[in-house]
């Protein structure tokens, strides 16, 4: 098949891309290299590879390859709070404005399979689960901005929206402003955690369990909306941080509340609809962090942030 990833060389598509590649697909990862990556370099010997320096809002140049796509991964995005805050306008012209460009111009036959966040669930008590059912509360304009996404790509067929939670994992385009791997980082270069909402909860998941969650949308199946997490890993920052220490002893955590999460994500997950499928994720947080700890003295932390 012929597939398109916007935002080929970002944190996720940088692994979609190898894994399609590595299945025998032809792709074409378009993407405006804003954060001067070079994450993709190692495909360029692969004939099914085509790389497009382009910007979704261009949707004259977009056009052209969503035409020639069996299947559309939109993963260009402006990500997090702090991005999307910093240029509000350009959160609702890529997050929403490029998904809606796809889905009206793409044909009934191809499939866009979208990534969404989980945290557009919301605030709640960290007791009860949030499903698929569940009704989205974002608080965020960045969670506004994929909430209006998702609901926009829901109303054409043959399409499909992955509700990530927070991934973690190393890849060719490091991101160490996502929670699991800032905190690992923080414990190696500076030796303590400072938190605050010590006992907020959220759901995990590796970076490559997400890609292999994409993989498996690319055949239809009997939903199209997914929770995509560790089931095993609905844990408050306290229980993370101690999860961190049990790796790195000499770790100090400090609980203060100087501070509060935008998002003020407080929520279990539940993943039994992706489960039912048969998917199981391979990578557990332990390996994350084990990962993340191996991969700390090859990497320069103050180059891989969103802001």
């Amino acid at each position: 098949m012929k597939i398109l990833v916007t935002g080929g060389a970002g944190f996720i598509g940088s692994v979609l891309v190898e894994e399609l590649l590595n299945d025998g697909h032809e792709v074409i990862a378009y993407d405006n290299l804003m954060y001067k990556q070079h994450s993709l370099l190692q495909f360029c010997h692969n004939k099914n590879f085509k790389f497009v320096c382009g910007d979704v809002r261009d949707e004259q140049n977009l056009k052209k390859y969503i035409i020639e796509a069996d299947i559309v991964f939109p993963l260009a995005a402006l990500v997090g709070v702090g991005a999307c805050n910093k240029d509000k306008q350009g959160a609702v012209d890529i997050n929403l404005g490029q998904i809606a460009f796809i889905c009206d111009n793409k044909s009934k036959n191809q499939r866009v399979i979208m990534p969404m966040t989980n945290s557009g669930y919301g605030t709640g008590e960290g007791t009860s689960f949030c499903t698929e059912e569940s009704e989205l509360k974002p608080l965020s304009h960045y969670g506004h901005t994929k909430c209006d996404a998702e609901k926009y790509l829901l109303l054409f067929e043959n399409t499909v929206s992955l509700r990530l939670a927070t991934v973690f994992g190393v890849c060719n385009r490091p991101r160490l402003d996502l929670l699991v791997n800032d905190f690992v980082f923080k414990s190696l270069s500076d030796g303590y955690l400072v938190l605050f909402e010590k006992d907020f909860k959220r759901n995990y998941i590796h970076i490559r369990d997400v890609v292999s969650a994409m993989k498996l949308m690319m055949t239809p199946q009997p939903y199209n909306v997914f929770n995509v997490g560790l089931s095993d890993a609905n844990l408050s920052k306290i229980e993370l941080a101690l999860k961190i220490k049990n790796f790195l002893p000499n770790l100090v955590i400090h609980c203060e509340e100087f501070h509060r999460d935008p998002d003020q994500r407080n929520y279990l997950v539940s993943n039994l609809r992706l489960e039912s499928l048969g998917w199981r994720p391979q990578y557990s947080l332990d390996d994350g962090i084990k990962e993340l700890i191996q991969a700390f003295p090859m990497l320069n932390h103050n180059k891989f942030k969103n802001v």
